[in-house]
C-alpha cells in the first residue's frame, strides 16, 4: 500500500504480531473477513484524515483503538466551547488547543502505538497531493467544498480511495469513491465545483448523535478497504434520514466529461 510504501516516519513493516496484540485485537481476529492477516494489513496502514470535528472525531477513533498503525490528522481550527457537543474526541481541558493536538493527546490515551502526524493547515490544492500520498486510505472528514474538491483531485491522481461523508441537522450520506477501478465515479462526479456555499452546523444545527454515526461508518469503510474484507460502498451514495430512520442507497455512475476522473 502507498502510505508503508512512502512514509519514512514507519521503520519497517510489522510482520508477526505480539502477544498483546493478539490479546488487544482478539475480537476483531476472530472475524473471518479479518484474521491474522488483516489485523497485520490495519498495524501496516497509514490513513490520512482531513477534518477533526463531529465526523473525524469516532472516525480517529475507532481507527486507532483498532490497530491503525499511523494515522495523519488535519485541521486548522482550535477547539471551542461550542465544539464539544459532537466532537467527542475533544474535552473541556483542551478547548483553546489545536484539534489536531487535541486529537493526537485522545488517541495516545486510546492507543500508545498508534502513531500520529499532525497537520494544523486547512488542506487545499498546495498540499493535498504530499498528504495523499502518504496514504493507503483517505478520510474526508471536512466541511468545505475547497477541501473537498482539492482532496478529490489528489486521490484521482495518486489513486488512494476516498471515503467520503457528511452530516447536518438529522441528514446524513456516505460514499466511497476508489480510483484503482475504472469505472469508479469520483466526488466530482456528484457534486459540480461551482456548489454554493456549504451548509454548516454553526448554520443549521446538527444532533449529536447524527455525526457519530456516519463517522462510524466512515471508519468502518476505511478498515474494509484496509483489511480487504466487504464489500465497499463503491459506485454507492448512502443517504441516511435519521429522523424517520430512512437508509436509501442510490448507484452513481461515473461522469464520462467528469474534468477531473472522466
Amino acid at each position: 500500500m502507498n502510505g508503508v510504501r512512502n512514509n519514512e516516519a514507519r521503520q519497517k513493516v510489522q510482520e508477526e504480531l505480539t502477544d498483546e496484540q493478539l490479546l488487544r485485537y482478539s475480537r476483531q481476529i476472530m472475524l473471518p473477513g479479518i484474521d491474522i492477516s488483516g489485523q497485520e494489513k490495519i498495524l501496516n496502514s497509514t490513513v490520512l484524515i482531513v477534518g477533526l470535528g463531529g465526523l473525524g472525531s469516532p472516525v480517529a477513533m475507532y481507527l486507532a483503538s483498532a490497530g491503525v498503525g499511523q494515522i495523519i490528522l488535519v485541521d486548522h481550527d482550535d477547539v471551542e466551547l461550542s465544539n464539544l457537543q459532537r466532537q467527542i474526541i475533544h474535552s473541556v481541558d483542551t478547548v483553546g488547543e489545536s484539534k489536531v493536538q487535541s486529537a493526537k493527546t485522545r488517541i495516545a490515551q486510546l492507543n500508545p502505538d498508534c502513531a500520529v502526524m499532525t497537520h494544523e493547515t486547512k488542506l487545499l490544492d498546495n498540499n493535498a497531493e504530499s498528504l495523499v500520498q502518504q496514504a493507503d486510505v483517505v478520510i474526508d472528514c471536512s466541511d468545505n467544498f475547497t477541501s473537498r474538491f482539492a482532496l478529490n483531485r489528489a486521490c484521482v491522481q495518486h489513486k488512494v480511495p476516498l471515503v467520503s461523508g457528511a452530516a447536518i441537522r438529522m441528514e446524513g450520506q456516505l460514499s466511497v469513491f476508489d480510483a484503482r477501478h475504472a469505472d469508479s465515479p469520483c466526488y466530482r462526479c456528484l457534486y459540480d465545483d461551482s456548489e454554493g456555499e456549504d451548509l454548516s452546523c454553526a448554520t443549521n444545527g446538527v444532533l449529536a448523535p447524527v455525526v457519530g454515526i456516519v463517522g462510524s461508518i466512515q471508519a468502518l469503510e476505511a478498515l474494509k478497504l484496509i483489511a480487504e474484507c466487504g464489500e465497499p460502498v463503491v459506485g454507492k451514495l448512502m443517504i441516511f434520514d435519521m429522523a424517520s430512520m430512512d437508509w436509501r442507497t442510490m448507484k452513481l455512475k461515473k461522469d464520462a466529461t467528469c474534468p477531473v476522473c472522466g
